[in-house]
């Protein structure tokens, strides 16, 4: 398996490619080629086109969560294809895989729309969806976690906005993750981390019988988190012992600087490419 980083924080070192605060990842397995959120702009495309991907064979869309750093991007990306389809060039159809409430408006008291841009039918126009709440296998090998149980006492205790119609404001309970199931181990693919990195794991272990983890990549929700949550991360992957982390996305210096004292922690940016055995 290849993991292309499209759209992250920060941009490789000498590599001229476009950053944004938000996250997009594309995956190619043995089996199908998936695209793993789509940042908050174009970004993401014209990084793709730079790398020499046009996108034009995505099987699969997959999105995290619903954040406008993660999905926003679906609408430049459905004028790309519109634009194939004029052009009469060949135009992928991916279907769309993501938790049910991921097209949910989310509003907060200084932003009316944190939420995806694009309603559930507006999508289901452009791609078939996939709405599971649970497990669902992409591949052999990649499969989407759906909802991810929330075990421990010390992650998933902060909330954004509200959903529509909601009265408490959002636990963003459809935030959930890939999980790439290789002959060395496990490797995690998460977004944002809204349920914990530590769940999250804990979850895909489950899912996949497997305890070995090879890699997490991705998003882990630690921006200024607090001393509970960041020791008990700490704690739970120092025990763990991942072969790699590849942390990025919303986590933050201080944290990563505090990983690196308990996990083998290495720089991720846009540009960069990540190759797993199967």
């Amino acid at each position: 398996m290849e993991i292309c980083v499209l759209v992250d924080n920060q941009a490789l070192i000498d590599r001229y490619f476009l950053a944004e605060p938000g996250l997009s990842l594309l995956i190619r397995d043995e089996e199908l080629t998936v695209l793993f959120d789509a940042g908050y702009s174009d970004a993401f495309l014209q990084n793709a086109l730079a790398l020499g991907h046009d996108l034009i064979d995505l099987d699969a869309i997959v999105l995290s969560h619903n954040h406008l750093d993660h999905t926003w991007g679906l609408v430049p990306l459905i004028r790309y294809m519109t634009e194939l389809k004029l052009s009469r060039r060949p135009m992928p159809s991916p279907y769309l895989v993501a938790h049910p409430d991921v097209f949910l408006s989310v509003s907060a008291e200084d932003c009316t729309e944190l939420g995806s841009l694009l309603s559930k039918e507006k999508l289901a126009k452009h791609f078939p969806l996939q709405l599971s709440p649970g497990p669902k296998a992409l591949s052999s090998r990649l499969t989407f976690l759906g909802e991810i149980p929330r075990g421990n006492d010390f992650e998933a205790l902060s909330t954004f906005g509200r959903k529509e119609g909601a009265i408490e404001k959002d636990l963003v309970l459809d935030d959930s993750a890939l999980v790439y199931r290789s002959s060395s181990g496990l490797v995690i693919i998460a977004g944002c981390a809204h349920a914990g990195i530590c769940n999250t794991i804990e979850y895909a272990k489950e899912i996949c019988g497997d305890d070995r983890v090879l890699d997490i990549v991705g998003g882990l929700h630690l921006q200024d988190p607090t001393a509970q949550q960041l020791e008990g991360t700490l704690s739970y992957l120092g025990s763990l012992k991942p072969a790699e982390v590849h942390a990025c996305h919303c986590t933050d210096l201080a944290s990563k600087i505090a990983l690196s004292r308990v996990v083998p922690l290495r720089e991720v940016g846009v540009g960069m490419s990540l190759h797993y055995d199967p």
